[in-house]
């Protein structure tokens, strides 16, 4: 009897253990789906969400191209800052400052009124589903897309944050005068590679860089770029701190409005616009991707749409953090 009694526990024991072993797997499993993003993810929510965007991003550029750049820059300079979570569309708050002021971003990241228009065609549609976030990074797609630039599956799922990061902005988006040492370990950061960092400073073949950025590289008659090409750039960035430092010039001269690997053949001629594009190529390590690509169209853009959903894999508010704001400016 005695011996049916240690059974009959070692029985309850294992029942036990076993059920509390499953609730753990269940529970590990479902965070685990929780946290994963899917292409898929609003085609019975919202079945209507892309193509509501694409058809607002594609207006807006149809009627100014250059947004194209500017929206494919506001994703990045949003995933770099505590991951792809919309915070850089934020306004100031009586708990928060706005990221827009900060010195990467002030007067410079733009397109985002874009978002939120077209985050309020999909309200309209499909109210509270979709985040700010997830229409931030289908509008970069669409904006390549727009310029003949490439197209990659984005994946979905990101909510948005419910605060904003200027002093992460600060100290963790990339500059223009910095080194290439420097920027494989900024990249590095955020689990990208040197080949991925190369790849996504090809989005520099589209848009304009202000005066201010460029103004050094051109009146240094340093060895590390065209002396006809700098002359060339004088005429629209004037020598005086004072004077010009807004005006705008094209990153890429030959095609600045279509998205192509002009960028990388102009770097290989030391015609690089900010200091932080040739350092790509200039003795370093990254040298021979500048040159690959110089080469190879197809392997630049199958690299960059890569590069382009890792960038978004960034560190993505899932499940149960943050919220899907109502508008992209202000939290709910």
């Amino acid at each position: 009897m005695a011996s049916m009694n240690w059974i009959s526990k070692s029985t309850s024991s294992f029942t036990f253990v076993s059920a509390a072993l499953c609730l753990l797997l269940v529970l590990h499993f479902s965070t685990t789906c929780e946290a994963t993003l899917s292409s898929k993810f609003y085609d019975k929510t919202c079945p209507n969400a892309l193509s509501t965007i694409r058809s607002s991003i594609r207006s807006a550029i149809s009627r100014e191209r250059r947004m194209a750049a500017s929206l494919i820059r506001l994703h990045f300079h949003d995933c770099f800052v505590k991951g792809c979570d919309a915070s850089i569309l934020l306004d100031d708050s009586s708990t928060f400052t706005t990221e827009k002021n900060a010195l990467p971003n002030r007067n410079s990241a733009r397109g985002y009124e874009l978002i939120e228009d077209a985050k309020a065609k999909v309200e309209k549609i499909c109210p509270g589903v979709v985040s700010c976030a997830d229409v931030l990074a289908v509008a970069a797609r669409e904006a390549s897309l727009a310029v003949s630039g490439p197209s990659w599956t984005v994946k979905l799922g990101r909510r948005d944050s419910t605060r904003a990061y200027p002093d992460v902005a600060n100290t963790d988006l990339p500059g223009f005068t910095e080194s290439l040492d420097r920027l494989i370990s900024r990249f590095g950061g955020k689990g990208l590679s040197a080949r991925d960092m190369v790849a996504l400073s090809g989005a520099h073949t589209i848009g304009q860089a202000q005066c201010f950025t460029f103004r050094n590289r051109i009146y240094s008659n340093t060895s590390d770029i065209n002396a006809s090409f700098a002359r060339s750039r004088r005429s629209r960035c004037p020598a005086a701190v004072t004077q010009g430092s807004s005006n705008l010039a094209p990153l890429e001269l030959v095609t600045p409005n279509s998205f192509d690997n002009s960028y990388f053949k102009n770097l290989i001629q030391k015609k690089g616009l900010l200091q932080s594009d040739q350092v790509l190529f200039s003795g370093g390590s990254t040298d021979s991707i500048v040159s690959e690509y110089s080469k190879n169209s197809a392997r630049f853009r199958d690299d960059f749409a890569a590069a382009m959903v890792r960038m978004g894999d960034i560190e993505p508010l899932t499940g149960s953090s943050g919220q899907i704001r109502r508008i992209c400016s202000a939290v709910n």
